[in-house]
């Protein structure tokens, strides 16, 4: 099983913590040259120390806020220009405050769109054009489990997660060949992002963030959350030549909590 990404080049999104740069890591670990993106430049700056020292040959931060999207096409060419084409794309950021639907407000919606669905579609424009050379491009987008069955006071996201899913199963039938995207979906896993969005809903309910936890422990399987570095390795199989014919799936990595077939 062909698993290297030796003399490929990656660009991760939302790298500075959680799913990111677990998978940032994990590509480094393959071979792969990685460019780290993300709004902290303190944090890129010291994670690229990391990725050389876990086998990276390269490594690059590019400190940059993926909702400054006017900036993002001009940004990204110029970093392509000076450090050469991107084979790899991981989208992947950071979700959408948790509430009701019926609360949430135009903006919001307008707001996560713009990071989880047009973001990614201007990266997809930039970096397409260097693996059709490449005959190699994989994209992975980093969504949720909520793309099949919608997660109760995540209203926003839901409602943007469902169309990142329909976005990336579309663009699986207009890439050239070698040129895969896929989805993967994480279940609760240990991030920042999931302990904010326990004390968020734990206030809302009046409630507390352990009990939260074990209310949704309750329906995963395997009875634990899951580890960023757990997610990251699908990501970078999905990445590697072994995962040449995997194209256009939503994948969960979820314990089993689904119950969708």
């Amino acid at each position: 099983m062909d698993l290297s990404l030796a003399g490929k080049h990656a660009l991760v999104c939302g790298a500075s913590g959680g799913i990111g740069k677990s998978t940032a890591l994990a590509l480094a670990a393959a071979g792969a040259e990685v460019t780290v993106l993300a709004r902290s430049a303190s944090k890129l700056e010291a994670l690229t120390a990391e990725l050389t020292a876990a086998g990276a040959p390269k490594a690059h931060a590019l400190a940059l806020d993926l909702d400054e999207r006017d900036a993002l096409p001009g940004r990204v060419g110029a970093h392509l220009e000076a450090h050469g084409p991107c084979q790899i794309l991981i989208n992947n950021a950071g979700g959408p405050p948790g509430g009701p639907l019926l609360q949430a407000t135009p903006d919001q919606f307008l707001s996560a769109f713009g990071r989880h669905v047009l973001a990614p579609h201007l990266l997809v424009q930039a970096l397409l054009p260097g693996m059709q050379a490449a005959g190699y491009g994989r994209i992975v987008n980093v969504v949720s489990t909520s793309v099949r069955e919608p997660i109760p006071g995540l209203g926003v996201s839901n409602t943007t997660r469902g169309a990142v899913a329909s976005w990336s199963k579309t663009l699986s039938r207009e890439l050239p060949p070698g040129v895969t995207i896929n989805c993967v979906l994480p279940g609760f896993t240990d991030t920042e992002r999931l302990t904010s969005l326990a004390a968020g809903k734990a206030e809302r309910g009046g409630t507390t963030p352990d009990a939260i936890f074990a209310a949704w422990l309750a329906g995963v399987p395997e009875g634990r959350l899951a580890k960023p570095e757990e997610t990251a390795g699908v990501i970078a199989f999905l990445c590697s030549p072994a995962g040449a014919f995997v194209r256009g799936v939503c994948l969960a990595v979820d314990g089993g909590r689904l119950n969708s077939i």
